[in-house]
């Protein structure tokens, strides 16, 4: 029998905006604009938090994890996007590849456990107030945060492997901006079908028992402010879980719009919207919400900016 010449892909062309060359440079600005301030507004969260003592309270802890998830998740994507814009080459490596899936699976999985983490909080805050300390106690505190993680880790360790072990012999090219799981499977030789199974299972389970936590909590919390009979009581609890709510909405919202299509969808700019979204734009406008819409931050602010012009 004659043997048939197999070439093994190493090495992955992102066209990313390749079809819009005119705009590598003003995307690079604002790649490079968005990186910045989602490291400085973030690193400005987390000192707020650590040096204010008014702010050591579960809620600010999950809150200074949230603000570390926002410098770790772009930094595995948006030095690199921000590089192919400068080269205008694109080229990864099917090892470098399967890392930058590797942290993005894992940040993705923890980070929405967290918001699901964060909205039981605000219901042990709300509807069990007096024994709120008791409970979010900081050791309880540390073994929720540390679930996140073994959930994010665990999700990632299920995919990444049976990515690696995958067979890449055709084109080369992932019509996205960095490796995202389901356009490398576009380009697999090998049978995908327990990928795809596994993927979507742990997708709908891991988002159906995020979704049931937070849906579960907040219907709890707006029956338990429906019952406050004083206006002003009402209007506080709404502001400590309001914050919450709409980062949990651009959250979804964003990994819905970038994930949400078959396999075989050629909506690619769609996609690269939402990963956008996610990767670049969230992590600015996570303590951008919290700061504008918390008093406690906004005080931790005020005195730190305060303690900066004293005269030395």
């Amino acid at each position: 029998m004659e043997k048939k010449n197999v070439t093994v892909v190493e090495n992955f062309i992102l066209l990313g905006f390749s079809n819009v060359p005119h705009l590598r440079f003003p995307l690079i600005y604002m790649f490079l604009f968005l990186y910045i301030c989602s490291l400085l507004g973030n690193s400005l969260i987390i000192q707020l938090i650590i040096n204010d003592p008014h702010l050591h309270t579960p809620m600010y802890f999950f809150l200074a994890n949230l603000s570390v998830f926002d410098i770790l998740s772009p930094s595995v994507t948006v030095p690199k996007i921000i590089w192919d814009l400068y080269t205008g080459e694109g080229v990864i490596s099917l090892h470098c590849c399967i890392t930058q899936q590797f942290f993005l699976i894992l940040f993705l999985g923890t980070e929405s456990c967290l918001l699901s983490v964060m909205a039981f909080d605000r219901y042990i805050a709300i509807c069990n107030p007096l024994h709120y300390t008791n409970i979010m106690s900081y050791k309880v505190c540390s073994r929720l945060v540390g679930g996140t993680w073994l959930v994010g880790l665990l999700y990632s360790l299920l995919h990444t492997p049976l990515t690696g072990s995958l067979n890449f012999c055709g084109p080369n090219q992932i019509n996205h901006i960095y490796c995202d799981i389901l356009p490398l499977f576009h380009l697999a030789c090998s049978d995908i079908t327990l990928n795809l199974s596994l993927l979507y299972a742990s997708a709908f389970l891991n988002g159906m028992g995020n979704f049931v936590v937070i849906l579960s909590s907040y219907s709890s919390i707006i029956s338990a402010i429906l019952r406050i009979k004083s206006k002003e009581g009402r209007i506080k609890a709404c502001s400590t879980c309001s914050s919450h709510v709409i980062v949990v909405s651009v959250f979804y919202v964003s990994i819905f719009t970038s994930s949400a299509h078959p396999i075989s969808s050629s909506s690619g700019s769609k996609d690269m919207i939402g990963s956008i979204i996610y990767t670049a734009v969230i992590p600015v406008l996570n303590p951008i919400i919290y700061s504008l819409r918390n008093n406690d931050v906004k005080k931790g602010l005020k005195k730190q900016l305060c303690y900066l012009e004293k005269p030395i």
